[in-house]
């Protein structure tokens, strides 16, 4: 039987190795580095909160004015379990994301994903930034997921002036 004891009792065991505990402080402070490079890097972005999230997830937003506007918003996201860093076209509210969903989905959107309307998803695009990121080289994945991210940026807002021109 799947009790909560025995998960917590698994919790303790795994913490008491201290791995855990290293490995999770370490995203969180790349994380954070992350989002002030970002932020020193674009001023003109917005930046959020970072989000810590419950060993899921963690993510900020980085969002351009233009996507602001449209009360859209770009999330760079952590995956804790498949340990791989994306990025996400989301919207403001769960409307907004459905609106977007529907309206992409008679667009070419390219390499990108497109999310179902569904329990759970919060992104209306998504993108594999980095599948297997180099911790202990700091400085170059930040270049990359910066860059990764700009690019997905320039994608999405070259897709939504398209739809608003049809």
């Amino acid at each position: 039987m799947d009790s909560l004891n025995n998960h917590i009792r698994e919790y303790k065991i795994q913490l008491s190795k201290g791995q855990i505990q290293k490995a999770y402080k370490g995203i969180m402070t790349f994380m954070s580095g992350l989002s002030t490079y970002m932020k020193g890097s674009y001023p003109g972005y917005t930046v959020s909160a970072l989000y810590f999230g419950y060993m899921d997830m963690t993510y900020f937003a980085f969002t351009p004015t233009d996507l602001k506007i449209k009360k859209l918003k770009i999330a760079i996201v952590y995956l804790h379990e498949k340990g791989i860093f994306e990025v996400w076209l989301a919207g403001n509210n769960k409307k907004i994301q459905a609106d977007y969903i529907e309206l992409m989905s008679y667009k070419n959107i390219g390499k990108y994903k497109l999310s179902q309307v569904i329990p759970g998803v919060d992104s209306i695009i998504e993108s594999t930034l980095v599948e297997k990121p180099d911790f202990d080289h700091a400085e170059e994945l930040k270049k990359q997921i910066t860059w990764k991210t700009i690019e997905f940026v320039n994608d999405i807002t070259s897709i939504l002036d398209e739809l608003q021109r049809a």
